[in-house]
C-alpha cells in the first residue's frame, strides 16, 4: 500500500507545483501567497510519503485530498484534478491493501 500511496503523493507534489505556476498569473493573488501555500502543500505531500507506515497517515492523506479539491476555488481546474487525485488516493489504499494481503498469503504458503 505504501508504494501506491507514495506514488500518488509524488504526483500531487508536481500538480501542486504546476498549479502554483498557473496561479501566479492571477492578478488577484500575490506571488508570495501563491508560493507559500504551494510550498506548504508540496512539503506536506513529500513528508507524508515518509509517514505512510505510521498511524494516521492515511487520514492526513485524505486531508490533503480535500485541500486539493478546495484549491479549485482559486483555480477552477483544481476541482477536477483534486477529484482525480482523491480517486487515485482511494484506489491506492484499496488496491494496496489487497496487494499486501496477497503478498502475506503467498509468503505464508509452504515452499
Amino acid at each position: 500500500m505504501r508504494t501506491l500511496c507514495a506514488t500518488t503523493l509524488i504526483g500531487e507534489f508536481f500538480v501542486i507545483g504546476f498549479a502554483g505556476l498557473v496561479a501566479m498569473k492571477s492578478d488577484d493573488l500575490s506571488m508570495a501567497t501563491v508560493w507559500t501555500v504551494c510550498a506548504i502543500g508540496m512539503a506536506f505531500s513529500v513528508l507524508l510519503c515518509g509517514m505512510l507506515g505510521r498511524r494516521g497517515a492515511v487520514q492526513l492523506g485524505w486531508a490533503l485530498q480535500i485541500g486539493l479539491i478546495m484549491s479549485g476555488f482559486v483555480l477552477g481546474t483544481m476541482f477536477f484534478l483534486g477529484v482525480v487525485f482523491a480517486v487515485l488516493w482511494w484506489a491506492s489504499i484499496h488496491y494496496g491493501r489487497k496487494i499486501d494481503e496477497a503478498k502475506a498469503r503467498f509468503a505464508a504458503q509452504p515452499q
